[in-house]
């Protein structure tokens, strides 16, 4: 499957080429006719070689097959996207539009020897048959949504591809407007050309052709239409007998947490299940195997669940994902199976592949968490108004936010007027103490920066307490529907908490355990360690308190590895 997934890709890749340099092609005719015939040259160097006739001709046959092949397998059709149902519809509406346009240009080329240059084909479209020249924009407009959509459905799950979708949205609108306009000019300059009794001559010597060319194109033309025709019918005829076999097989059932069942033909994947029952299934993919937000856990009949193809397992082994896990989309059953969705429907965005790698599933890491405050917040809120409140408390949350991503930290939380952040999700636990270490270093000097740029705002100095923790605990993507995210849930997370409040008690900016400082590597010999009370715990924590997190002594390279996790 996934070398078939693959071909298609690549041969769909091969057609956006062709309609892309031959839409460009068109846009030549803004400038002139003869920068069109140039133009030409080009594109013909390109696609009438040898090497890209090959390409252009095997890449059509495959694509159409495989899309034959995809569309024959689908066994449910609820839950379809509109952007799949576009593809669909302009895929398999090109080739009878395009049938004639083929055998009038390249057909008559190669058969009969003409030299179908842009004359020829504007003067055909745009002078003797302007309904075929309507036709052919819109097997343009159609061709190259059918080659974009095809494009945005590959590329909407990176993460690069996000932020550029304004600038190609307007590239490939740009292009096919152009392409248009284009036409539309060389074919009103081929009408007043044909005015010219020279040129007129010199075409009519050029396009001579036998008398049963024209016959032979439309004949030719009637063959392919009527040979669609008939695979059309075929593919039907063998779908239904198909259909009958199948509903002599014994049916299977899938059952969710919910207590939903759903009883089906072996061979239907669960996510095809899921949409038909109507249960809710996240899928951002459209069921192609490319992402993971489908996946669920198989927790009865996993002995009915075929071995999974290299398509699915590449993206299982991308997850490091726990036994049992499977992606919806390309497990078919064999047998009865209980199956629980791991992401919420809809999925968020991101969920594909989560900056912390198995940690969006669920995870225990060793890792440091630090959590900041500011200092008397609620009386400095009282003194201002409503919207210098939040006018503030975005910039303090702008400053913190910039001080712990540039050091490699993930932003938990907002809470109030305090941050969590979690350092070393993926990594190793000295990374994450360095990182957190240098995070809150970071945001002291932040703080001062803040301070005296809004100095006038504030009337007096923000004070802030930072607490850092480090330890065992389960790290995941949590919450409900949209508001999800990667946190961590353990008694560490706790402990930071308890550290930062701490800072009230002692008067200091920062605290962190002797944990932090040891697997970071710093020297503390300078301030020693001491035990600091945890509020609503009889335990005390061994712990280092620093008036100003700027006065932490020099740490560690952050690229140096100490060893492996904890």
């Amino acid at each position: 499957m996934q070398t078939i997934s693959r071909i298609r890709l690549i041969s769909g890749l091969v057609l956006f080429a062709f309609v892309t340099t031959h839409l460009l092609n068109h846009a030549l005719g803004i400038i002139s006719l003869p920068a069109m015939e140039m133009g030409r040259e080009v594109f013909l160097f390109l696609w009438r070689s040898p090497v890209g006739t090959v390409l252009v001709i095997g890449a059509t046959a495959a694509h159409m097959l495989l899309a034959v092949v995809a569309v024959y397998r689908r066994r449910i059709w609820e839950g379809i996207s509109v952007a799949e149902i576009v593809q669909i519809v302009t895929g398999f509406a090109l080739p009878p539009l395009l049938v004639l346009h083929l055998l009038a240009n390249r057909g008559l080329h190669e058969v009969y020897g003409l030299d179908d240059t842009y004359a020829w084909v504007l003067m055909a479209l745009w002078h003797l048959d302007p309904v075929q020249g309507v036709q052919q924009a819109v097997v343009a407009i159609l061709a190259w949504t059918h080659g974009c959509t095809g494009i945005h459905l590959w590329l909407r799950l990176k993460k690069w591809y996000q932020p550029c979708i304004p600038s190609l949205y307007t590239a490939a609108l740009l292009t096919v407007i152009l392409s248009l306009v284009g036409f539309v000019n060389g074919g009103q300059e081929v009408v007043t050309l044909w005015g010219d009794p020279v040129w007129r001559s010199a075409y009519l010597l050029n396009t001579q052709l036998p008398a049963g060319a024209a016959a032979w194109v439309y004949e030719t033309r009637d063959i392919a239409w009527n040979g669609m025709i008939g695979a059309v019918a075929l593919i039907g005829v063998v779908r239904g007998v198909h259909l009958l076999v199948e509903r002599q097989r014994k049916r299977i059932t899938i059952a969710y947490p919910e207590g939903e069942k759903a009883t089906v033909l072996p061979g239907v994947t669960v996510l095809e299940t899921s949409r038909r029952a109507g249960v809710s299934h996240a899928s951002i993919c459209g069921g192609r195997g490319r992402c993971s937000t489908c996946r669920v856990k198989v927790l009865e009949g996993l002995e009915n669940c075929p071995e999974p193809e290299e398509i699915e397992a590449r993206v299982l082994r991308r997850l490091s994902a726990a036994p049992g896990v499977r992606l919806a989309c390309q497990l078919r059953p064999t047998g009865d199976v209980r199956v629980y969705p791991l992401l919420p429907a809809p999925a968020p965005s991101h969920a594909p592949y989560t900056s912390g790698g198995g940690a969006a599933r669920g995870a225990e890491e060793c890792i440091a968490i630090l959590f900041a405050d500011i200092r008397g917040f609620t009386e400095f809120s009282r003194q201002k108004l409503p919207y210098d409140v939040v006018f503030l408390i975005n910039q303090y949350f702008r400053y913190m936010g910039e001080a712990v991503e540039k050091n490699g930290g993930i932003l938990d939380k907002f809470i109030g007027d305090g941050v969590m952040a979690l350092f070393g999700v993926g990594t190793t636990p000295e990374q994450g103490a360095r990182q957190a270490l240098s995070a809150a270093r970071a945001m002291s000097v932040a703080l001062d920066e803040m301070n005296e740029t809004l100095r006038a705002e504030l009337g007096q100095p923000l004070r802030i307490g930072i607490g850092i923790e480090i330890g065992d605990v389960v790290v995941g993507e949590m919450g409900y529907r949209n508001v999800m995210s990667v946190t961590a849930i353990g008694a560490p997370v706790n402990v930071a908490s308890r550290l930062e409040d701490a800072n009230k008690e002692h008067g200091s900016q920062l605290i962190f355990s002797a944990a932090v400082a040891e697997a970071a590597g710093l020297d503390m010999s300078l301030s020693p360690s001491r035990p600091v009370s945890i509020r609503g715990d009889t335990r005390t924590v061994q712990a280092h308190v620093l008036n100003d997190a700027r006065a932490l002594p020099p740490i560690p390279d952050q690229n140096r590895s100490d060893g492996k996790k904890k």
